[in-house]
């Protein structure tokens, strides 16, 4: 049982991945991300569109309470089902956040505030850019702190610090945090990945006022030599090269796609698709976001665990989405154990219809190879027409008819659903 809370201690090892051109196709900005956590742990889909709120009233994240903005965005996430924040999605203005849970030389609070993931979701329903979303997280990382149980466990508090990837059409940030103190590179060229370590070193193009002040005296950092975040916060030799797909990714010269970034996030060999004693990858992205605004962002998820298994569907914003119940959660509202004090008393099932069909065609998979095989290229060969269909819509001159795309993800899913029934 200590193994396994050790290893449980240890950051799950999820990796996120950005593309720019000239590394990526046609003008376009490929986003991706493999979730890992828990072995057990469900993710659902979920949209919400845009909204206006009341002067005064409160948004309740996953442990606190906090103020709501006049407007949020529309959303599209990928969440652990008992939370209020997403390990990773998008909004309609073409912004994709994932973040990444890491343990830095400071202990992470396990006092309730905000959690990484929360933050995701906020970052996407206030920001319409991606510098806007870096602001929106710092500004209540200064407010509220994060902190709290990372996982839906009522035996033990695990606590992280976190790290952000934030993606839009023209650039992106990669944020890392302790604690309230930050620092962000922007990225507007090349292949970058972010895990479960710290990452940046001497190239910061933006950090809290405080910074070095407090690392000072702290003692960490003398202010002679280089200031390097990684080298500054990680614990002892924690901040090695961690990005086992980057080179995946750089050897397909200017070539990277969706295909080739679903690729990347399906490779067992590498690590980046995490299958171990504790964690697993539970649901994964790809995003594809042209840098020509006349054209829409599309956005692939999986909907369930491990991508070497699940198939990418894709789901673009207009308004009036058709929402997809068959990929979220039950709710159980206030009766949630996530919601109650002490929490995490029980585990209620969370699964989706997406995730138990999926269940059934994994135990296929591992007791008829055969007829698992069958299965598996029709379920690819689904995903290729889906693939080669968003290709078709970016590369045509006219403007897209919002009513060919308002069911696409939930046909997907529905046609999913009929191959495993």
């Amino acid at each position: 049982m200590l193994s396994f809370l050790s290893r449980m201690a240890a950051a799950p090892p999820s990796y996120c991945f950005v593309a720019f051109p000239p590394c990526s196709k046609d003008g376009l900005v490929v986003f991706g991300k493999n979730s890992a956590r828990p072995r057990d742990e469900v993710q659902e889909v979920v949209y919400f569109a845009a909204a206006e709120h009341e002067p005064g009233s409160k948004v309740e994240c996953t442990y606190i309470e906090i103020e709501q903005v006049p407007k949020t965005h529309a959303v599209v996430l990928s969440r652990p089902s008992w939370l209020w924040g997403a390990e990773m999605g998008a909004n309609e203005h073409g912004v994709c956040v994932a973040n990444e849970a890491v343990l830095t030389r400071e202990p992470a609070s396990e006092s309730e505030a905000l959690l990484g993931m929360d933050l995701v979701r906020l970052g996407l329903e206030r920001g319409a850019t991606a510098k806007e979303a870096l602001d929106v997280i710092v500004a209540l990382l200064e407010e509220h702190g994060q902190g709290g149980n990372y996982y839906e466990d009522g035996s033990s508090c695990h606590t992280f610090q976190s790290a952000f990837l934030i993606v839009d059409r023209n650039e992106a940030w990669i944020l890392e945090t302790s604690g309230k103190y930050w620092a962000a590179e922007k990225i507007t060229e090349g292949v970058k990945c972010i895990c479960n370590q710290l990452s940046l070193t001497t190239k910061i193009d933006a950090e809290h006022p405080e910074l070095r002040n407090y690392v000072k005296s702290q003692g960490w950092w003398n202010g002679d030599s280089d200031f390097n975040f990684s080298e500054v916060f990680s614990l002892a030799d924690d901040h090695l090269a961690c990005c086992s797909g980057r080179e995946s990714l750089e050897k397909q010269g200017g070539d990277v796609s969706a295909q080739a970034m679903i690729d990347v996030l399906r490779d067992k060999d590498s690590g980046v698709c995490v299958d171990s004693e504790s964690f697993l990858t539970t649901a994964s992205i790809v995003s594809v976001l042209p840098q020509d605004p006349s054209f829409p962002c599309i956005h692939y998820f999986t909907g369930t665990p491990d991508p070497s298994r699940s198939i990418f569907k894709p789901f673009i914003f207009v308004d009036d989405v058709k929402l997809v119940p068959k990929v979220q959660s039950p709710s159980f509202g206030n009766d949630d154990p996530a919601k109650k004090i002490p929490r995490f008393q029980e585990k209620p099932d969370r699964r989706h219809e997406l995730y138990k069909a999926h269940e059934w065609a994994r135990s296929l998979l591992e007791n008829d190879q055969d007829k698992g095989q069958k299965l598996m290229r029709i379920m690819l060969d689904l995903e290729k027409q889906g693939l080669e269909a968003m290709e078709d819509i970016l590369s045509r001159t006219e403007i897209l008819d919002p009513a060919e795309v308002v069911d696409l993800f939930y046909d997907c899913v529905d046609t999913e659903l009929k191959f495993f029934k």
